[in-house]
């Protein structure tokens, strides 16, 4: 097993971020086959004022003993100066990350997902929307396009849901550039039929982001053509991270922790080692 992290600040030049990656080495090998597993880069939520630690490494826990190798972004938040685009760069650099050093963390660099939550969720689907327009953020060339990502209880649009999170985003902007930034930020407004193939979750009685964000994100979804699943589970609150008792004992339906097997599913239909 190999771990590394990684100063995406330090690596890129940009404003911050952390990437933490853990890696099984080719412990199955094939006779005369090298083979590479795929990696699940995971986004914890936070409003984008902090990063939640129960969306992050029990997350990637889960995926690890599914045959994933794994990595938890720690992205800049709003009390240390970050707004857009600054987490979009970050998380972009960590896919970009995670390709270029395929061979070493043993990864098949055309089978990098992205899972994020909440807050994380819309960082996730903002890279599953902006991923082309990422370099041009950057000002240097990003491979930063995921293979398919997931969004837990995401957070899509500011008309119905939490509204801080769009406000932490925006931090310093003026209430001009604010409208004409949400005009993407608003995701459900901006996908196109490029938009990276999409597992969403959430419940239908999430106190903090309503699951109308869900449904809209995959109404937009089915409008442009792009692959999608939706699981709306009828009850539970925000920010149920695995939706199993030993992450979150508030968890009001045990069916709920089965999302995990469900996005290992549809991951794995766009893996070539069927593991």
């Amino acid at each position: 097993m190999k771990a590394v992290t990684v100063s995406l600040k330090e690596e890129y030049g940009i404003f911050g971020g952390k990437l933490d990656c853990l890696s099984l080495d080719d412990t199955f090998p094939r006779e005369g086959v090298e083979w590479k597993r795929p990696m699940v880069i995971v986004v914890p939520g936070g409003a984008y004022a902090h990063v939640s630690p129960r969306e992050g490494e029990g997350i990637a826990a889960r995926f690890l003993a599914q045959g994933f190798h794994v990595a938890v972004l720690t992205y800049s938040v709003v009390g240390e100066g970050a707004k857009y685009p600054d987490q979009l760069i970050e998380l972009g650099c960590a896919v970009d990350y995670v390709k270029k050093h395929a061979k070493e963390l043993y990864v098949d660099p055309e089978e990098v997902f992205v899972i994020g939550f909440s807050a994380g969720g819309h960082l996730t689907a903002n890279l599953a929307v902006e991923y082309a327009s990422v370099s041009q953020k950057a000002g240097f060339p990003v491979d930063s396009k995921p293979t398919a990502v997931a969004l837990g209880y995401p957070v899509i649009t500011n008309k119905t849901s939490y509204g801080g999170t769009h406000t932490n985003l925006l931090t310093g902007y003026s209430d001009e550039k604010k409208a004409e930034l949400l005009k993407t930020l608003n995701l459900d407004e901006s996908a196109t039929d490029a938009t990276a193939p999409t597992f969403i979750w959430t419940t239908a009685t999430d106190n903090l982001v309503p699951a109308v964000n869900s449904l809209r994100f995959a109404t937009a979804l089915a409008e442009k053509g792009v692959t999608y699943e939706l699981h709306i589970y009828p009850e539970g609150q925000h920010g149920l991270s695995t939706g199993d008792y030993e992450v979150s004992p508030a968890c009001p339906d045990r069916r709920i922790g089965n999302w995990v097997a469900e996005c290992v599913a549809f991951f794995r239909r766009f893996t070539k080692e069927k593991f």
